[in-house]
């Protein structure tokens, strides 16, 4: 069987087939080996479907083939034939008889208010209602992995932006006390999906970053491998959709967005994306997607260092938090000839990395002061927050909110173990 480094390889470097054709032939070698299929329960909450028509586009091997070959997925919305009793029915004797072994998949949000309301699976015979919320603590606390699949389900999404009338919460906000592995993308790309799936099956849980993503599709941010990363670093930069050069002025999030779409890139086979068919990258997989990458096409505000030429992967990494370790080898390359901006969204810091972050920025200007103002006759171009109302309104309103949304990023401690649950049997 393969082993987990060469998984990961496969995983980083698949750019020109889809995982679907590399990988599922070895889980189904593995689940020959174990003489038995993964049981997968897939329950759509609060979704637009788009995470598992995602999913379905795979072509290698169609999804024809992973249901037969691969998985026993016994509970899917969209796709199954039954419906009313019959398939909430079916749905409980799953979770009975494979607790503890199958996987859950976790489709949109969970909206709470009116007690869940908002949110049905279906109606019991008597009349009485599965809420979402009934059903993905049912299933999840009987769950052997939880896959929290798009950014609704990740992060709350679309589905919980300003207003949030349904008072939506992510999935991992409901399972406090389970660990969620995100899958987020607006939609999620096929191959995060099977490659969460494949590594959950063959060698348990991933390796995940502080938002319970996998490390190895989300480890860098989009701006790493942008095939414009060199027009950044000039400073050439598109006026409008189509242009030549960086996006970043135009609404680009690729500098605080981690995910490997440049090199993956979508369309089933591979063949584009965003930034490549000249439309700026929105964020779509940010834990603040969509209130804080939002209006797509305004810019992230400036921190302008004179005369310094910034690393954008800092960039990225203190806007979700990362270790400020990193800012002594990524914060500052060399000064030079000409000004580039170092960009920054303030609502994006973390309540301890960002203010450290603030300190050093001071320290940097208070350094470089005296040849910031030798260079002010010869730079007097206004940042583009000066002349961009949008860019000045997002940054009143970060500064309001940032503490709030801040508090709520910062990764939790871990809780103690739970006291031991009482399943109770779903009426009929």
């Amino acid at each position: 069987m393969i082993t987990r480094r060469e998984f990961i390889k496969l995983c980083l470097s698949s750019a020109a087939l889809t995982l679907s054709g590399v990988l599922l032939p070895k889980v189904v070698e593995a689940l020959d080996e174990r003489g038995e299929k993964v049981t997968v329960i897939w329950l759509e909450m609060m979704t637009c479907t788009g995470d598992f028509l995602s999913f379905a586009n795979t072509l290698n091997p169609d999804l024809k083939q992973l249901i037969k070959d691969t998985i026993s997925l016994e509970y899917q919305n969209t796709l199954m034939a039954a419906e009313g009793d019959l398939a909430l029915r079916h749905l409980y004797d799953v979770a009975t008889r494979e607790e503890g072994k199958y996987i859950l998949v976790a489709e949109g949000t969970v909206p709470t208010r009116e007690n869940g309301f908002y949110g049905m699976v279906g109606y019991y015979e008597d009349g009485t209602p599965l809420t979402d919320i009934d059903a993905v603590k049912f299933l999840g606390k009987r769950a052997k992995y939880v896959i929290a699949i798009g950014s609704c389900a990740s992060f709350g999404g679309p589905y919980a932006a300003d207003p949030n009338p349904s008072r939506s919460l992510p999935v991992h906000k409901v399972l406090k006390d389970i660990q969620v592995i995100n899958v987020p993308g607006c939609p999620a790309h096929p191959d995060w999906f099977v490659g969460t799936l494949s590594h959950v099956i063959l060698y348990g849980m991933p390796n995940l970053d502080a938002y319970g993503r996998p490390r190895m599709f989300y480890e860098h941010t989009i701006h790493d491998f942008c095939p414009r990363r060199q027009h950044f670093e000039n400073g050439i930069y598109a006026k409008y959709p189509g242009d030549e050069g960086c996006l970043f002025q135009i609404g680009c999030k690729g500098p605080v967005t981690y995910s490997d779409c440049p090199t993956r890139k979508w369309n089933s086979m591979h063949l584009n994306w965003p930034v490549g068919a000249n439309t700026p990258c929105i964020g779509c997989v940010s834990p603040e997607f969509p209130d804080r990458m939002s209006p797509f096409f305004a810019h992230l505000p400036d921190v302008k260092l004179p005369k310094i030429n910034a690393n954008a992967s800092l960039v990225g990494k203190v806007a979700v938090g990362t270790a400020a370790a990193a800012i002594g080898t990524h914060a500052i390359i060399s000064a030079s000839k000409g000004r580039i901006a170092k960009h920054l969204v303030d609502s994006s810091e973390t309540t301890d990395v960002g203010k450290e972050m603030g300190k050093i920025v001071q320290e940097e200007l208070n350094e470089h002061e005296s040849l910031d103002k030798d260079m002010q006759n010869e730079d007097n171009s206004p940042s583009m927050t000066d002349n961009n109302p949008i860019a000045k309104s997002l940054e009143e309103n970060d500064t309001e909110n940032s503490e709030e949304i801040s508090q709520e990023l910062t990764p939790k401690p871990k809780v103690k173990k739970p006291k031991k649950l009482i399943p109770k049997k779903l009426r009929r």
